[in-house]
């Protein structure tokens, strides 16, 4: 099992996390089944950028983004030569550290 590490996020995980993941699944799949409510505003279908996160460990242990996600991520708040869309990103074998933005572009927040 792959540890991913949650850095502290205000509202999401207020005290960090460390979670348990098998390799191939997403880091996003991974973390909503672990209670970190990370936003997914089109049910992880590589549409939109509220899953966006920044890799501050082991992001070369990752597979590269392909062609959309890379568009998409074009589009993120914050975005960092280490960012990801968690619903593309797939745990590896190597632990990784993960941050959560502060903000999310949401044109369309269910949550109101």
């Amino acid at each position: 099992m792959t540890k991913l590490i949650f850095l502290p996020h205000e509202e999401i995980c207020p005290e960090g996390a460390m979670i348990e993941a098998e390799p191939g699944v997403s880091i996003c799949d991974a973390a909503l089944a672990n209670g970190v409510e990370i936003e997914h505003a089109c049910e992880k279908s590589c549409a939109c950028t509220t899953c966006h996160i920044i890799i501050r460990e082991s992001f070369d242990s990752l597979e590269e983004a392909d062609e959309t996600e890379e568009d998409l991520l074009d589009k993120a708040w914050g975005l960092e030569p280490e960012s990801r869309l968690s619903c593309q990103a797939l745990v590896g074998d190597e632990d990784l550290v993960i941050e959560i933005p502060k903000y999310t572009i949401n044109m369309v927040s269910e949550q109101h």
